[in-house]
């Protein structure tokens, strides 16, 4: 069977001397976003925290955290937080609704700790909150801590910078949303955390640089968005190609608009044109697919495409 997904996700609106007001959207958001992939199967089982529900402690964020990353049946364990972010001369905090001057809230130190300490086989955290990129400066220091294998961090901005709030969100957090929902999905529709970083760095504010460190030696997915390609249709790959240099000679009897009608080329054809959608192939000699058929030329698959070619030829689609 399948092993759990789990997170804790935290959203802050609410602190005594400097309120904020997308957290807990922000939080709700991620939520929604990954407790269910786009086919509605089950993804991740969420344990959502918001401080306008119950007050949110130190001691209730460091017990969520070490639940999520503890549990011994979670594939991926995820924490997100969403509130104030403070760095001090003893580094960068999550601040919690009973932080005070000289104890500020959660060291990001103890959040690195529990999850390099965690059974999960993947640990994912994501901080959306100023100064957030200050986790970085625990791993280039000389009392620098580990990264564990498995172990990924997505933070907001970096160590000096704030995280922005427009419209009663989060930017960095609308970004990720935005990504689990389809924008940083490949082929087969998988978001991973890499993915998330890419996405939302490429397309970010340069008032705001998003900071990502990682220690894994495989992309596991976070969602399953909806496909660009079917896994079905994609098996066609090594049907049309028996080589992954194979060159696919087309004629007008693809183009379902020219004569003579062939429908079992025009079947292939229509596969052909969403690999060529994908960015899985190309036409030879020419712009479109419907004028390399019109005018007896071929196509070929590009790098992406042999990839996911070589994905189908060893079984793993």
């Amino acid at each position: 069977m399948r092993a759990q997904n789990k997170a804790t996700v935290i959203g802050i609106d609410h602190y005594d001397d400097k309120p904020l007001s997308g957290c807990e959207a922000d939080a709700t958001a991620v939520r929604d976003a990954i407790a269910k992939n786009a086919d509605g199967s089950p993804n991740f089982k969420v344990n959502l925290l918001l401080a306008s529900k119950r007050q949110v402690t130190k001691a209730g964020v460091v017990g969520a955290f070490r639940e999520t990353f503890s549990s011994k049946d979670a594939s991926i364990a995820l924490f997100y937080f969403a509130g104030h972010g403070s760095l001090t001369s003893d580094g960068g905090f999550l601040e919690t609704q009973d932080a005070a001057e000289n104890d500020e809230g959660v060291p990001m130190a103890q959040l690195i700790a529990a999850a390099n300490a965690s059974p999960a086989s993947e640990r994912v955290i994501i901080l959306d909150c100023c100064h957030s990129g200050s986790v970085d400066l625990l791993f280039g220091s000389a009392a620098s801590i580990p990264i564990a294998e498995g172990v990924s961090i997505l933070a907001a901005c970096r160590a000096e910078q704030n995280a922005i709030e427009t419209s009663g969100r989060g930017d960095f957090t609308r970004l990720i949303c935005d990504a689990l929902a389809g924008g940083a999905a490949d082929v087969r529709g998988i978001v991973n955390v890499a993915s998330l970083y890419t996405y939302v760095d490429e397309v970010m504010s340069i008032k705001q640089r998003p900071m990502f460190k990682a220690n894994i030696s495989k992309l596991v997915a976070i969602k399953r968005a909806t496909a660009a390609i079917s896994d079905e249709k994609l098996r066609n790959l090594t049907k049309y190609f028996p080589s992954a240099d194979y060159v696919y000679r087309l004629d007008p009897s693809y183009e379902p608009t020219a004569e003579p009608h062939d429908p079992e080329h025009e079947a292939i054809f229509g596969d052909l044109q969403r690999f060529r959608g994908a960015r899985l192939l190309v036409p030879n000699g020419e712009d479109h697919l419907y004028w390399a058929a019109i005018n007896r030329k071929s196509c070929s698959l590009t790098p992406l495409g042999k990839f996911y070619w070589e994905q189908v030829r060893a079984g793993d689609i």
